[in-house]
């Protein structure tokens, strides 16, 4: 009998610290909060602490997801987690958060170190490991926390992303069909200055020249050793990429848009996401932006969305859900999965 593998549930967590509209305009006066509000869809993004790491946020999501679903801890056999925020250049975040949480030791642990495509691309590697009969219960992690990275003068995207992490239980199932699936997927790594931080990794340390900050044309100020964003570059690469994206896994599917319940992009910001809504002309009540009071959360904005929306009843059990996640790499990807 052939396996089949099964998102069965997701939770996640939010730091404490909520960043508001109000405080940040505060900060950057020429900005009101309703401008902030309008530009970027978000109210507020959540910050960790100071000794608070992605891992720490993961750890914590996956805790809840355990407690919430009454999972047996011995049963997950595959731990893979998403960030691109580590703990450390190396061990692994996955086996520091494998060893929090008690798991067996005969259990994988593996980072992926992928951006705003990262839900897509873990969901495809649980479902290759179940239905190779490799595991039959993968947890799924993603987390980040690009507030450590940001410099607090740099407007344009100190509005914009949020710290948080998710924790999905991708299960094995003997049911018919596919549950997670088809996929397609797509890089260009000549968009990988426009979403960088340029300085800390082998390429280029980090030493007392990278420290030293600028001011671009547009009042923000950064150095080497925080992130860069260029707005306008990720915006035509996306207005570009996603909607070829969006056509080619309906394809892959062979479905078309009135087969799908939802439609879940990356929670960029809704200027972006409406501007993407009306060139793919996707029905305003098959899409869903769940962004207003966590911010742009990178590799969790798919699965916070997804639980979000269930929560409050406009995705049900069985629904058909696009997932199609774009951004920093470039990397790109997108999925068809049955909602838990």
């Amino acid at each position: 009998m052939k396996t089949y593998a099964r998102l069965s549930a997701i939770a996640y967590y939010l730091p404490e610290l909520r960043l508001d509209n109000v405080t940040l305009s505060s900060e950057f006066p020429d900005w009101t909060p309703d401008k902030i509000l309008e530009k970027t869809g978000i109210i507020e993004r959540r910050v960790a602490d100071l000794n608070e790491t992605a891992a720490d946020l993961a750890y914590l999501a996956a805790e809840q997801l355990f407690c919430e679903q009454k999972i047996n801890k011995d049963d997950i056999d595959f731990l893979i987690f998403c960030t691109q925020t580590p703990d450390y250049l190396l061990p692994t975040s996955a086996c520091l958060i494998h060893e929090r949480l008690g798991l067996k030791k005969q259990c994988g642990a593996l980072d992926i170190g992928l951006g705003c495509s990262g839900y897509v691309y873990g969901m495809s590697l649980a479902k290759a490991m179940i239905e190779a009969g490799i595991s039959k219960n993968v947890l799924f992690l993603t987390g980040d926390t690009y507030s450590k990275y940001m410099h607090p003068k740099d407007r344009s995207v100190r509005t914009l992303f949020g710290d948080a992490a998710t924790a999905s239980l991708v299960v094995s199932s003997d049911a018919t069909g596919a549950q997670i699936g088809p996929f397609v997927f797509g890089t260009d790594g000549a968009g990988a200055e426009n979403l960088i931080i340029p300085a800390g990794g082998s390429r280029l340390f980090s030493g007392a020249e990278t420290a030293v900050e600028y001011t671009d044309t547009m009042g923000n100020v950064r150095s080497q050793n925080h992130l860069y964003m260029n707005g306008p570059e990720i915006m035509s690469f996306t207005l570009t990429s996603v909607p070829a994206v969006f056509k080619e896994i309906l394809e892959q599917a062979g479905k078309t848009i009135d087969d799908i319940d939802h439609v879940v992009f990356h929670q960029a910001n809704k200027f972006m996401l409406e501007a993407l809504r009306k060139k793919i002309k996707i029905p305003h009540d098959k899409f869903i932006i769940e962004l207003d009071t966590v911010g742009n959360t990178v590799s969790s904005t798919i699965p916070i969305a997804i639980a979000r929306a269930k929560q409050k009843g406009k995705i049900r059990r069985g629904d058909t859900v696009l997932i199609l996640g774009f951004g920093v790499g470039y990397s790109w990807g997108a999925a068809i999965l049955e909602s838990y």
